[in-house]
């Protein structure tokens, strides 16, 4: 690592005065084994994303993510495909990617980290759907990708409240839905990994993950996800069940491997998400939406395709 670029969300997680102080002793701690060092704040996405191309322009080898899962994702889109390194200093709220590279959860030991490590290229996901006015987007993401429940959570979550509650504003959010979400069923076709043949099943939520170890109460959440493999670890709820979801959940907290009825995994490259065949309502409205969630972001709508980019990104990480 000769040069490097921290960009800092001053949004992530909370005590800003106390973080503020933590990035400035891990600057230091970086120019001191004479990295040219620069702490850059973010403000937006686009922001975030036009300040990482900045950093790759200005021949940053390393650019930091200083944040949480959220920053991470912005700085995706920008550095892959490149030979610039991607490190972590995890300020946010859940740090889910951090957990799963086991990353230090105090900032100075992450820059710390990081500069020990030794690249480690990864392939990334990548989702295609509708945005809110109905154009076709897409994102890359690292974490995980979903539709149904999951994504309706983070609709549902105002950035207000995820900043003022934190990971409360999740579990509480996800406590209610647990009770009121109308479970709206869609249909994914996807290939198990070294097959041909197609898959069908029609469900309430498909989430595309690519971390093993969450970290909080979900911990293990898809079981055979890893950032070492080139596809996706589907998790595919055929049910609409409250209490299967709720047990799903618990298993994850336990690292438990009994099998909850009505929720499958296969390991998959390639998965579509669509609607199915509806009438209208009496209105003349359509069914109601089902959401796209990347990495914790809310996207868009289906119809979704979420696939794979192998070698696409080096992180700098703690050796396994």
């Amino acid at each position: 690592m000769r040069k490097a670029a921290l960009l800092y969300n001053p949004d992530s997680g909370g005590r800003r005065a106390r973080r503020q102080a933590e990035l400035e002793s891990a600057l230091a701690l970086l120019r001191s084994a004479n990295v040219e060092a620069q702490l850059v704040l973010t403000d937006s996405r686009a922001h975030a994303e036009e300040k990482a191309r900045q950093a790759v322009i200005a021949g940053c080898d390393t650019v930091f993510a200083c944040g949480g899962d959220g920053t991470i994702h912005n700085m995706i889109q920008v550095l892959a495909n490149t030979n610039v390194a991607l490190a972590v200093l995890p300020m946010g709220t859940a740090n889910a990617l951090a957990h799963d590279l086991g990353l230090p959860t105090n900032i100075v030991a992450a820059a710390q980290a990081a500069l020990r490590a030794a690249p480690r290229r990864v392939a990334l996901g990548r989702v295609d759907y509708l945005d809110f006015e109905s154009n076709p987007g897409s994102r890359l993401f690292i974490v995980a990708a979903g539709a149904g429940v999951d994504a309706h959570l983070f609709y549902k979550l105002h950035a207000g409240t995820k900043q003022r509650m934190g990971m409360t504003a999740y579990y509480t959010k996800a406590w209610q839905l647990w009770f009121t979400h109308p479970m709206i069923r869609f249909r994914v076709e996807f290939a198990e990994t070294g097959s041909d043949e197609l898959r069908q099943a029609d469900v309430t939520e498909l989430m595309a993950v690519r971390i093993r170890n969450f970290g909080g109460v979900l911990q293990e959440l898809a079981p055979g996800a890893s950032l070492d493999r080139n596809d996706l670890r589907l998790v595919f709820c055929r049910t609409a069940s409250r209490l299967a979801y709720l047990l799903y959940v618990t298993r994850g907290l336990l690292r438990s491997s009994w099998k909850v009825p009505g929720i499958d995994l296969a390991h998959s490259k390639r998965v579509s998400c669509k609607y199915l065949p509806a009438p209208a309502f009496a209105d003349g409205t359509a069914h109601p939406k089902v959401y796209v969630e990347a990495d914790g972001e809310l996207v868009g709508t289906l119809p979704a395709e979420i696939t794979m980019v192998p070698d696409a990104l080096t992180l700098l990480a703690p050796a396994r």
